[in-house]
């Protein structure tokens, strides 16, 4: 993963944050934001996620808007539901994602992200109680065979995120995955302490960020910045979350990129001065 120490040099924003028609629009937004890092979807351009509706000459334009915008793309969003219920759709979605994974380097990215899935047909990102059967962890596993066999070939990374509603559902659910897989499989983590805590869990969060980043820390290959709140919005830093502590748990990891997810277009230059600010203070304490 190729990063800058400081944190200005490798703080990002999801491009999906600036939806416009175009690339190079998307590009400028993210840049007069101040980042200098964006997490790729080309849903940001009114495209599908995986990609099937675009060219090999579109991935192309994306790639150079970014470069004369000044903005990094670190990673790029191949998520669709890794264990959905109906076989047919599962199928074809693993094979667009493949398809994505092949191509995706024209943009320059190192990292890919997934998502590991639930039963649930209607939300990929929404809890079911058959995630937690055997069948949920035998599917997530024979399609990421298929990914990781594409990321190899392509000279990537896959992406995983500990997510709530997900069959990787937290850090130890990663760890288990990391530890089936193997040292050399072409995949590591996508860190959102957000991802790791509830309301009801935030007295306890020191205990839960620094057991993930313990059992994590070496294969994390990025970082998500948003927050928690019992209900409403609320930007990375403004919620319920100890960005203090996650800043310095952060700080005994691999700089890595850290992508600013679920925040207002608004709001956008304003949450990073915001974290800018946390992190030189919380790393001075």
């Amino acid at each position: 993963m190729t990063t800058t120490p400081d944190l200005a040099g490798r703080l990002g924003i999801f491009a999906r944050t600036f939806v416009r028609t175009s690339a190079a629009e998307v590009a400028d937004a993210v840049a007069d934001a101040g980042y200098a890092l964006a997490h790729w979807n080309f849903a940001a351009i009114g495209r599908s996620t995986l990609a099937a509706d675009v060219t090999d000459a579109e991935f192309r334009e994306v790639a150079a808007a970014f470069r004369r915008a000044g903005v990094g793309i670190p990673s790029a969003s191949a998520t669709f539901n890794l264990i959905h219920p109906d076989e047919d759709l599962r199928r074809a979605q693993l094979a667009e994602a493949v398809e994505l994974i092949g191509r995706i380097g024209m943009l320059g990215v190192e990292v890919v992200t997934l998502c590991t899935g639930t039963r649930d047909a209607g939300n990929m990102w929404r809890a079911h109680p058959g995630n937690t059967a055997p069948d949920a962890w035998r599917d997530l596993r024979a399609g990421l065979d298929v990914l990781l066999e594409a990321a190899a070939e392509a000279g990537l990374l896959l992406g995983v995120e500990p997510e709530a509603g997900n069959v990787v559902v937290d850090a130890p659910a990663a760890a288990r995955l990391l530890g089936e897989l193997g040292d050399g499989a072409p995949i590591g983590i996508v860190l959102d302490p957000a991802n790791l805590l509830t309301p009801a869990t935030l007295p306890q969060q020191e205990r839960i960020l620094t057991e993930a980043v313990e059992l994590l820390g070496p294969r994390v290959v990025g970082a998500q910045a948003k927050d928690v709140v019992a209900e409403g919005y609320s930007a990375a830093g403004a919620g319920g979350m100890d960005y203090d502590r996650v800043f310095r748990l952060l700080a005994g990891l691999d700089p890595v990129p850290l992508v600013v997810q679920d925040v207002t277009e608004p709001d956008a230059a304003r949450v990073r001065e915001d974290l800018l600010h946390r992190h030189a203070a919380a790393l001075v304490r």
